[in-house]
């Protein structure tokens, strides 16, 4: 299966292509200077030598992590069924920074940290092993003092910009390589519309009051 990863939760953006093989074609950029993601796309589809017809799924990093970032990847994926009926999967951009730790050789407790801004973080832990890594638990959002506490007694902390706030941290990102690799193992596809940003906080709107009427 040809798949295209989408990974934009983070300052870091990365596409990635992969084939059933486990051949890699990504791409990275940071900050400012990135490009559009369909430039980005394209690059990738490039170097792997595939044309957009042959993309047979679509995986997206669901977050948590920048909501306008992870919403364009997501708006893209939905296009993309809609005019070529491809297979979707969203994936959370936690497990795939604890992926990419047991890539990295990383061994033992750790805890994703991302920020929720307001003060507060997502931390998710897993057990991460040579062979694999497991949730020990699940994602939630704490309080800097947290934070600090886990940075005290020992445990690995792992995230994208983990060391604004914990020197000790080690930085590890969501790739779109390490999310296509999960995928190839997953089968629970879904409809575009039932792709949603990981936001743990309860979303709250106020209703604007009707438009006065001047005589």
């Amino acid at each position: 299966m040809k798949i295209l990863a989408l990974e934009f939760s983070s300052s870091q953006r990365s596409v990635a292509v992969l084939d059933s093989t486990g051949r890699v074609s990504e791409i990275i950029e940071t900050g400012a200077g990135a490009s559009a993601p369909l430039a980005m796309i394209e690059e990738a589809l490039r170097q792997a030598t595939l044309e957009r017809e042959q993309i047979e799924c679509l995986v997206v990093g669901l977050g948590p992590g920048s909501y306008t970032g992870i919403r364009s990847a997501i708006a893209l994926a939905q296009g993309w069924q809609l005019a070529r009926g491809v297979k979707l999967l969203g994936i959370s951009s936690a497990e795939c920074v604890a992926a990419q730790a047991q890539a990295d050789r990383v061994t033992g407790r750790v805890s994703v940290i991302i920020d929720a801004q307001r003060e507060e973080f997502y931390l998710a832990s897993y057990e991460v092993a040579q062979n694999g890594y497991r949730e020990v638990e699940p994602l939630r959002i704490v309080t800097r003092e947290e934070l600090q506490r886990r940075a005290e007694d020992g445990t690995i902390l792992i995230g994208p910009e983990v060391t604004r706030w914990v020197a000790s941290g080690k930085i590890t990102f969501p790739r779109a390589a390490t999310l296509g690799k999960l995928a190839l193992d997953r089968a629970d596809f879904v409809a575009g519309e039932k792709l949603e940003p990981i936001y743990l906080r309860e979303t709250k709107f106020v209703k604007a009051p009707p438009p006065r009427i001047i005589s």
